[in-house]
C-alpha cells in the first residue's frame, strides 16, 4: 500500500499474464471516496470505467475482496468487455491500497538452499516455519528440500491403505510420511525430484481464488523454467505441465494464524518401475490425464533440460532472489530442534500417519 502526502490511498496489481490495474481513492468516514481506477488494460465501452469508479465509491473500507469483486461485476453492463484484467483484479488493487492485501514487494523474503535432512523433518519444518511466519517471528521464506532416504509423502486426506503397496514399501525400504497439505502422494528418492516450500502471509493471495493462487505463487518458477528452455504452465488445479507431459504438482495449506504453506514437487529423474511398485496408481487416477500407465505421467526435467539437478535448483533460486530481493538464510539449531520435536509428537507417530487408514 502507498499513502500519498494528502492521505490518498494507492494500490497496484499486475495480473499474471495480463495487465496492470491501479486504484487511487480517499477514505471518508470509513468508506471509499473519489475513486479512480486506471492501468494499461483494455476496456469497452470507454464509459464502463466510470461505472467501475462509481460502484467502488461508498464501499466500506472493510469490504472483503469477494464483495468488492461482486460490486464491480454488478455495475458493469453485460456487454462490457474487459481485456487483461477482471473485477477480481480491481478488488485486489483496492485491498492492497487499504493494506489488507499485499504484493511480493511489500515483504522482505528469505531463501534457504537445500540442506539434506530426513524426510519427516522436512515435512515437520513445513509446519514449524509456516507457524513462525504467522506469528511474525520469521520473514516469508522459500526453502528447497533435500533428503537421502527413499520416501513417499502422502497428502493430508489420503488413505494410507489405498495409496501404498505394503510389499513395495518393504522391498524398497520406503519411509512414509503424511504432510499437512492435501493433494496426492509424492514418490521421492535422493536426487530424483526438486521440492520447495513457500511460507508466506495469506495477504499475498488476498482476493485470489484457490485456483488462481497456484500460478500466481509460482510465476517465478515459470520464469526459471523458461530460462532453461522449458515452456510450462499450470493445468488446473495443481499440476505443472509442458507439451511433453506433467512435470510437477503443488499443494497448499492455509493456517488460522493468517500464514500459509505452498509447496511443489517436480520430477527430475524418477524410477517409474519402482514408483508403481510402491504406489497404488490405478486407472481411475489416470483416467483424466489421457494416459494408460503411470510411467507416461512421469516426464523428468533431466530429459527436457539435459542439466544437472543442482544447476536447475541454482537457476530457480537465482530467479527468485533477483525477482523478489530474497536474502540468503540458514536453518538454525533451534528451528531444527523444533522440527524434530514435531516429528516425535506428530509426524512420526502412527496416529498421524494412519489418521486416514
Amino acid at each position: 500500500m502507498a499513502v500519498e502526502n494528502n492521505g490518498r490511498r494507492h494500490g497496484e496489481y499486475k495480473v499474471p499474464g495480463g495487465k496492470l490495474v491501479v486504484v487511487d481513492f480517499d477514505v471518508d468516514g470509513g468508506h471509499l471516496a473519489n475513486v479512480s481506477v486506471s492501468g494499461d488494460f483494455f476496456l469497452e465501452p470507454d464509459d464502463a470505467l466510470l461505472d467501475i469508479n462509481s460502484a467502488l465509491t461508498g464501499l466500506p473500507v472493510g469490504a472483503p475482496a469477494g464483495t468488492v469483486t461482486e460490486t464491480v461485476s454488478a455495475a458493469l453492463d453485460p456487454a462490457a468487455s474487459l481485456f487483461g484484467f477482471s473485477p477480481g483484479a480491481v478488488a485486489i488493487a483496492v485491498r492492497r491500497a487499504l493494506g489488507r492485501a499485499t504484493g511480493w514487494g511489500d515483504h522482505e523474503w528469505e531463501l534457504m538452499l537445500p540442506k539434506t535432512l530426513p524426510t519427516p523433518v522436512n515435512v515437520a519444518l513445513d509446519e514449524v516455519l509456516t507457524e513462525q511466519v504467522g506469528a511474525g517471528v520469521r520473514k516469508p521464506t522459500l526453502r528447497f528440500w533435500d533428503w537421502e532416504e527413499p520416501s513417499v509423502v502422502i497428502g493430508s486426506f489420503q488413505s494410507y491403505r489405498n495409496e501404498l503397496d505394503p510389499a513395495g514399501v518393504q522391498k524398497h525400504g520406503i519411509t512414509v510420511v503424511r504432510r499437512v497439505s492435501g493433494g496426492g502422494a509424492m514418490f521421492m528418492e535422493a536426487g530424483n525430484c526438486i521440492t520447495y516450500s513457500l511460507y508466506l502471509p495469506q495477504t499475498l493471495v488476498d482476493g485470489l481464488s484457490f485456483a488462481d493462487s497456484y500460478p500466481f505463487l509460482d510465476s517465478w518458477v515459470m520464469e526459471s523454467l523458461e530460462k532453461l528452455g522449458i515452456k510450462a504452465w499450470y493445468q488446473p488445479l495443481n499440476d505443472i505441465a509442458t507439451d511433453q507431459g506433467k512435470i510437477g504438482g503443488a499443494a497448499q495449506k492455509r493456517f488460522s494464524s493468517g500464514s500459509m504453506l505452498h509447496h511443489v514437487t517436480m520430477s527430475y529423474d524418477i524410477d517409474a518401475d519402482k514408483m508403481v511398485e510402491v504406489l497404488r496408481i490405478g486407472k481411475e487416477k489416470l483416467s483424466d490425464k489421457g494416459t494408460t500407465s503411470a510411467k507416461k505421467r512421469v516426464d523428468p526435467l533431466r530429459r527436457q533440460t539435459g542439466m544437472a539437478r543442482s544447476a536447475i535448483i541454482a537457476t530457480m533460486a537465482e530467479t527468485f532472489a533477483e525477482r523478489y530481493g530474497a536474502a540468503a538464510a540458514e536453518l538454525d539449531a533451534e528451528v531444527l530442534d523444533a522440527a524434530r520435536e514435531r516429528v516425535n509428537a506428530k509426524f512420526g507417530t502412527p496416529e498421524w500417519l494412519r489418521r486416514v487408514p
